[in-house]
Formats: structure tokens, sequence, C-alpha cells
């Protein structure tokens, strides 16, 4: 009924086009209050919004995503998971929709300065020296750097500065701890190693999801936000039970 709704207020011709932004939200199931179901819609008829609208903001995105992709396609699906990890975070911590928009695109582009590391540095299959390391973990800086570089890009490119800080302060790049670091950088930390460790890679096994999940629980309090692994290992357990209802 929504899509039908939603196809009735489009229309195209030529030289215009007309469309629709909504937000929908089931009542029971994902809302009991009506002040809550309308929050909920309001913040999804946004996203809805955002997601639609061919801005230069999201014009610039997506060359550099394109950039990524060129460069290593694994990379890019790595950052597109990530991304949809994070989104689905945020919105379970009740992040307001204009600041999951921004993790999201964040998240979606945490890695961009890794277009600045030399090939032979990220897939090489030996550890990396102490120099190298050095040199990778530059790309935080870089990255937001690039990201700076386009205003409407700046609240994303904070973030991704931040996106490899740690919760014990033993991070990188300013040693940030607890809630100096940034929410969606915090975020972005959780969904990553999640991703990482339940993907195809080199040097380590791949982890089921649960083992990946018991990991992140393990290294709540140092590494990662207990709060925010909470929440993930949440919207995990909802992914589950949709995929065996």
């Amino acid at each position: 009924m929504i899509d039908r709704a939603a196809e009735a207020l489009t229309e195209e011709g030529e030289g215009f086009a007309v469309s629709c932004s909504y937000g929908a939200v089931v009542i029971p199931a994902e809302a009991s209050a009506l002040t809550d179901a309308l929050r909920m819609a309001d913040d999804r008829m946004y996203l809805h919004k955002q997601r639609n609208r061919p801005s230069g903001q999201q014009q610039t995105a997506e060359v550099l995503l394109s950039a990524l992709d060129e460069r290593d396609s694994l990379l890019a699906h790595h950052l597109a998971d990530v991304a949809d990890l994070a989104e689905a975070v945020s919105r379970r911590l009740n992040v307001p929709a204009a600041q999951v928009q921004t993790i999201r695109q964040a998240a979606e582009l945490h890695d961009v300065g890794k277009l600045a590391i030399p090939e032979e540095i990220l897939t090489k299959p030996e550890p990396l020296t102490q120099d190298e390391w050095e040199f990778v973990r530059r790309h935080t800086l870089i990255g937001e750097r690039i990201l700076a570089s386009a205003a409407a890009l700046r609240p994303a490119g904070e973030i991704v500065r931040s996106s490899h800080e740690r919760w014990d302060g033993d991070g990188y790049p300013d040693r940030l701890r607890g809630g100096e670091i940034p929410l969606g950088a915090r975020i972005i930390a959780v969904c990553s190693a999640f991703e990482a460790m339940t993907s195809m890679r080199p040097y380590a096994s791949t982890l089921s999801r649960q083992e990946a999940i018991r990991e992140l629980v393990r290294c709540a309090g140092s590494q990662f936000d207990p709060h925010v692994v909470d929440a993930f290992a949440d919207v995990q357990a909802e992914l589950i039970e949709e995929l065996v209802a």
C-alpha cells in the first residue's frame, strides 16, 4: 500500500520529475506510543528525502566511492557493508536522522585516505614494518583532509579522523578515550571490526557472526564502547530472527 501511494504521487515527463518522500512505522511492532511513532516516521522521511536528493554533497561522495572501487573493489564492498551496519546501529541508539546520515557517509568513506597509501603496502602479504604501519596509520588524517576539501563533507571527515581511536585511549591519531571519541567513530569502529572478522582476509581466519560478536563483547571496554557493542549485538539478533522467521 505504501509503494502504491508513493507511486501515485510520482510523475515523470520530458524535462521534469516529481517525487515524494515518506516515513513509515509499524504499530505496535516498532513503536507503541504515538509520539514515538511520529518521531520515527519523521526521521525516516528525512533519510528517504536525503537519499533521493542528488545534492552536490552526494555527488562528491559518489565520486570518492567510485575512486575507491576502481582502486580496490573489495575495499569498496567492505565500506558499503560497514555503512549499512553503522546506519542500523545508529538507529538502534536513537541517533537523530541528520546525524545518522552523516555517520553513514563517514562509514562509507572512512578508508578514503587509503587512496594515498602505496599499493605495495596495502597488499603486502608479509607483516608490515614499524615504518609501514606508521604510514598506514596516517590514512585517517589523509581521509579527513580529503573530505574537508568539500564543506558539506567536513562533519563526516571529523568522524573519519577518529574512526581508529580506542575506548581505552590506545588508538590513533589523537589517543582519545571514552566519550572523547565522536559517537559516529565509535559506531564505525565496531561495525568495521565485525565486517573485517566475518569477511575473507589473507592474514586471519574468517569468523562466524556469533564468533565475531563474542570477540566484540570480549573487547568491549578496552577497544570498543560497551554501549555501542550492546546495540550492535541487538541489531544482529534482530537480523538473525528475521532470517529464521
